[in-house]
């Protein structure tokens, strides 16, 4: 998997101070298209996020989700366009190693706008400790050994 430094959301990017009652927080940094664009259409661009430090709180969820705004700093109130949802995962599910996603960016629908960002929707509890890296690569790395095959 080769990496593009432009193309990182995250870099072991600390979500431990995220809240329950913050809604979606944005994680590190942003990936500005420049002009909106359909950048899901053509040779595939995969999302990978993943955990580099065990989450913990206290019987937390977390939702995370790639949207993109118009504005710089993406709308955390929810009126961000969502482009992908991992759905909540319990807290317990996310320690350090557990890859959260590594699936193809979604076509224009909804349409994408000119910023584009990784967002945590806490639900549940606070968070108290948790790294994340999320990243865009053309060829993830998904490699899964498998035990022989009996004939």
């Amino acid at each position: 998997m080769i990496m593009d430094k432009l193309l990182e959301f995250a870099d072991g990017e600390s979500i431990a101070a995220f809240t329950a009652a913050g809604g979606n927080e944005l994680i590190g940094d942003i990936i500005d298209l420049e002009v909106a664009r359909d950048i899901g259409n053509g040779e595939p661009l995969y999302l990978v996020i993943q955990i580099d430090t065990a989450v913990a709180g206290t019987s937390s969820t977390v939702n995370f989700k790639l949207a993109s705004d118009a504005a710089v700093a993406i709308a955390t109130d929810g009126s961000a366009t969502e482009h992908w949802q991992s759905g909540d995962i319990a807290e317990a599910t996310l320690v350090a190693g557990y890859v959260v996603a590594i699936v193809p960016l979604p076509y224009e629908n909804p349409a994408y706008e000119r910023y584009l960002g990784i967002q945590a929707d806490v639900g549940t509890a606070n968070l108290s400790a948790g790294a994340v890296s999320a990243f865009l690569v053309r060829n993830p790395s998904a490699y899964k050994a498998y035990a022989e095959g009996a004939n």
